[in-house]
């Protein structure tokens, strides 16, 4: 006769811990996968935001205007960013991307007046014709690094780190790497491509100035020099990036995304945006800079309300790529052929997944024909749909800030301010330096008498 069966689970070694040691005792591999962090984490739904009543004077939506245009780059600039939303897109690669949605980034983006990003790996024509304004990087890797793209760009972006991989560089496994890829990157088709995790002309701030100056030189001062730093240490990075001449800083904090890199990295280094961004405000007010230096914050911003909270933070704008994807499709369950829906589900199940959890954009294989390089494949998400699709997502956003911003009675959505914040939680109350909701106790400042 036998006893009960007892079922407890470990805290320490549960079923994702001893899946990770058994896959790494028997593979002796790390797993990599795209996309970001799935631990739960600190973020701006944390927040909310304290409305006009009767001590504050909301505004009409009907009949009084919030403005929501935003400039970047006016501190040394002779052409800075004039841009109609505060919501631009971040940097993601044609690689980890198909042109046909680098296509639809650019129409998009140009549809409602913000910028786009390249991405490692260079400028497609595709991309230059399709984006009325568009941000050139050069990462570590100058994969596809080109002086001529770089004079067609309207902005630079110095890529010192990525939120999802801080201190570590970029992965485009040979799945990916079509001939068309491997061309622009001056690497051989069908190869494992590694980023560099640093820069390999300098190796401080006072060679990242000489860079930042030769940069302003090739491109006659005439566009922002932007500087991205994954979140680690910010509140140094970014002294150290304004010293060194940035005219707009970039903070990707920990929930941002990635095609491919170590989980190692993904779910254990850097810190989250929520925590990032009053850091990095700190940093720019020590300076005497805020406002002169303007501030782009991204990792994990969904909605419009995410938005919002990130300028009342203090940000000038943010960058999104998670939520661009999944505005393009990304994790659908069918794609559309033609006037036709078609199901995608089998290929998710292919994957070993299902639509709503596939990471798999290192694989080449994405079911809805997004982050692919695959002929077949890509024919699933044409330009004119991607497009039409990330055109309303980031219309939307852009209604639910000014919603919320005409709601504390601001004419102009950069007139949000921390105090129309309160948090929900010690953690959030102490990382984003605001009051808990009930009290005027910030976690880690003089208490003013509340206990």
């Amino acid at each position: 006769m036998t006893g009960p069966i007892h079922r407890e689970e470990s805290a320490l070694i549960d079923r994702q811990a001893i899946h990770y040691i058994r896959q790494a005792a028997e593979q002796g591999l790390y797993e990599i996968r795209g996309m970001g962090a799935k631990r739960p984490l600190p973020s701006f739904d944390d927040l909310v935001f304290l409305t006009a009543s009767a001590s504050r004077y909301p505004l009409e939506g009907y009949r009084e205007k919030c403005v929501s245009k935003t400039v970047l780059g006016t501190r040394y600039a002779k052409k800075p960013l004039e841009l109609a939303i505060p919501i631009t897109i971040a940097g993601m690669s044609f690689g980890a991307l198909s042109a046909n949605v680098k296509e639809s980034l650019g129409r998009a983006a140009t549809q409602v007046g913000t910028s786009t990003t390249t991405g490692d790996g260079g400028m497609t024509p595709e991309e230059r014709e399709s984006s009325k304004t568009l941000v050139y990087q050069c990462l570590p890797s100058r994969y596809g690094f080109n002086p001529d793209d770089l004079r067609k760009a309207d902005a630079i972006e110095m890529v010192l780190g990525q939120g999802a991989k801080p201190g570590g560089g970029g992965m485009l496994l040979g799945q990916k790497v079509s001939p068309r890829v491997a061309e622009m990157r001056t690497l051989p088709a069908g190869i494992d491509q590694r980023s560099a995790c640093r820069h390999p002309d300098w190796t401080g701030p006072d060679d990242l100035k000489i860079k930042l100056e030769e940069l302003r030189e090739i491109t006659d001062w005439q566009i922002p020099i932007y500087v991205k730093l994954g979140a680690t240490r910010v509140f140094n990075d970014v002294k150290l990036a304004v010293k060194a001449g940035a005219d707009v800083v970039v903070i990707d904090g920990m929930q941002g995304g990635t095609a491919a890199t170590q989980q190692v990295f993904i779910e254990h280094t850097g810190i989250p945006t929520l925590a990032a961004l009053p850091l990095a405000v700190q940093a720019l007010e020590e300076m005497n800079v805020l406002g002169e230096v303007q501030l782009i914050i991204s990792g994990g911003i969904r909605t419009g309300a995410d938005v919002a909270k990130a300028l009342a933070l203090g940000a000038d704008a943010v960058a999104i790529g998670q939520g661009v994807l999944v505005a393009l499709g990304c994790n659908h369950d069918s794609y559309r052929q033609g006037d036709q829906e078609q199901d995608a589900t089998a290929d998710y199940a292919q994957l070993g997944t299902a639509p709503g959890f596939c990471h798999h954009c290192q694989t080449g294989r994405c079911p809805v024909g997004i982050t692919t390089q695959d002929k077949e494949l890509e024919k699933r998400l044409t330009p004119d749909v991607g497009a039409q699709r990330l055109e309303n997502y980031l219309q939307v956003l852009n209604m639910e800030l000014t919603t919320l911003a005409r709601a504390c009675g601001k004419s102009n959505v950069h007139h949000l301010e921390r105090e129309d914040l309160v948090a929900l939680t010690v953690e959030a109350a102490a990382m984003a330096k605001v009051p808990l909701a009930g009290t005027e106790w910030i976690p880690g400042q003089p208490s003013n008498g509340i206990i």
